[in-house]
């Protein structure tokens, strides 16, 4: 069989993702704070995007109206998308500033004498704004700087230095002694003195190797020694974590009484010595919509502040307009800033607009929660929305993804609007979220001596018209972070 090869046409439809589509996507799923970023870069990166000054004047914007071709011009849809272009800069008139604290008459009174006065400015240099910038000490830090006050060898500040480094950030030790003495070639008797030495820094039961040692040091350090405590830490520790105090009242020939009142004394101590010197810093949420309720209307604001009001540098574009002397390679280059600029200003446009439909349809669907409350959310998917505003449903999904909405009920992310739906016993279906806010508000209200077992909870929510089982229960309170029953028990 012979071979042969042949050129043939085939017309087919496929799907391609444009440079203007996937700037498009990539926009829309960012957060607030995350396309602040990009547009920075982007301003950095790309010469024909400029941002427009607050005090340029409004008078001399170009036409709406003005149209391009496809060599790198304006198009009538790039024009839209730069509406907020400025042609000309006012000019800033900046005034010298003298500092107020210089002598003048000083000066005088040497120009004016006969003789050479001998002048000593007292004006002292600014400050370096350097010196006030602080950080937070981190307890590596803190524990290096005492090791360092210890009068130690140079071997055993060794191990000392990796213990301390090898502390989580709760202030445990992650690895054995074994390990330790390894690393530095160092026998176990050396590592396990200065490892005890490490455990009487600040903070007390630094460097523990377990939660019993952590406590057992920190309760030797209040002097309790030869205690009930002591032995209730050292032995009974299980018992403790799950409040089985009739055991420990056995095992110890005690009373009851006195097995609660050496617990109160435990709680009080740290069981995470090293969380007062955690260095990590609080992220704080920056809403990207504002939900108002204004008489009997809701209002929807985008949030604006600090979004910096892009165009296409004038300059630029006229030159390539007017045909000036370019060079090809330098004209093609132009161009394509041009291009890539219109693009990212257009997309930025359709995203804005993208999420004030997406949150314009939350509203329509779970008023009654911005009007009443968690109580009365309503079951919804992705799909609701999408079908609503004739999108798709991975387009709504990015519109919802670290994206928060400022409500009358609070701060939400996008995504929590959207919950599976819990069958009632009659009536319409609830909102899985609602469900885990009756069960939060039930465990608040219990009493702490006799609490809701899971079994009791589902009862509850039965009467309630809820119909879900107890294993459900127990999935929602372990995702609302609230113990068991038997740990929320209290004497």
């Amino acid at each position: 069989m012979a071979l042969e090869l042949r050129q043939q046409l085939q017309l087919a439809q496929q799907l391609i993702m444009t440079p203007q589509l996937q700037m498009a996507i990539k926009l829309l799923q960012l957060s607030k704070l995350e396309l602040l970023e990009k547009i920075s870069q982007e301003l950095v990166e790309n010469p024909a995007l400029e941002e427009v000054q607050e005090n340029e004047s409004d008078e001399n914007r170009p036409s709406e109206d003005m149209k391009t071709t496809d060599n790198g011009d304006m198009s009538p849809e790039q024009a839209e998308a730069s509406e907020t272009e400025a042609v000309s800069v006012e000019k800033v008139m900046e005034e010298e500033k003298f500092h107020e604290d210089i002598d003048w008459n000083n000066y005088i009174e040497e120009y004016n004498s006969s003789g050479r006065i001998n002048y000593e400015s007292e004006v002292k240099d600014a400050p370096r704004y350097e010196t006030f910038i602080t950080r937070k000490e981190s307890l590596n830090d803190h524990l290096l700087w005492q090791l360092l006050m210890l009068s130690l060898s140079d071997e055993e500040e060794q191990i000392g230095s990796t213990i301390i480094g090898n502390l989580n950030r709760d202030g445990y030790l992650e690895i054995s002694v074994e390990e330790i003495a390894d690393l530095n070639q160092s026998p176990i008797e050396m590592v396990e003195k200065v490892l005890s030495q490490l455990q009487t820094f600040d903070p007390v039961g630094v460097c523990s190797r377990d939660l019993k040692e952590c406590l057992l040091i920190q309760a030797k350090a209040l002097g309790l020694d030869n205690t009930i405590i002591i032995d209730i830490i050292s032995n009974h520790i299980k018992h403790l974590e799950n409040k089985n105090y009739k055991a420990i009242s056995s095992a110890l020939k005690i009373s009851i009484k006195d097995v609660i009142a050496a617990v109160s004394v435990i709680r009080g101590l740290e069981p995470k010595p090293g969380r007062a010197y955690s260095d990590e810093e609080p992220q704080y949420i920056n809403p990207d919509i504002f939900v108002y309720k204004h008489e009997n209307e809701f209002l929807i604001v985008l949030n604006d502040d600090g979004m910096p009001k892009l165009r296409i540098n004038p300059y630029y574009r006229e030159a390539v307009k007017r045909g000036e002397k370019i060079p090809d390679k330098t004209k093609d280059y132009l161009q394509d800033k041009m291009r890539s600029a219109a693009w990212l200003i257009r997309s930025i446009h359709q995203r804005q607009k993208t999420i004030y439909k997406v949150m314009e349809s939350i509203l329509k669907f779970q008023k009654d929660f911005f009007e009443k409350g968690i109580a009365h959310l309503k079951p919804m998917v992705l799909r609701d929305v999408a079908q609503d505003i004739e999108m798709h449903e991975s387009t709504i999904s990015r519109v919802t993804t670290n994206k928060y909405t400022y409500t009358p009920q609070g701060i939400f992310e996008l995504k929590y609007f959207f919950n599976s739906s819990i069958k009632r016993v009659h009536g319409e279906a609830v909102a899985s979220a609602s469900v885990q806010d009756k069960i939060r508000k039930i465990i608040e209200g219990e009493n702490p001596k006799k609490p809701y077992s899971d079994d009791k909870i589902a009862k509850l929510l039965k009467e309630a018209n809820i119909n879900i089982a107890r294993r459900t229960v127990a999935k929602y309170r372990e995702a609302l972070g609230l113990l068991s029953s038997n740990k929320r028990k209290q004497y």
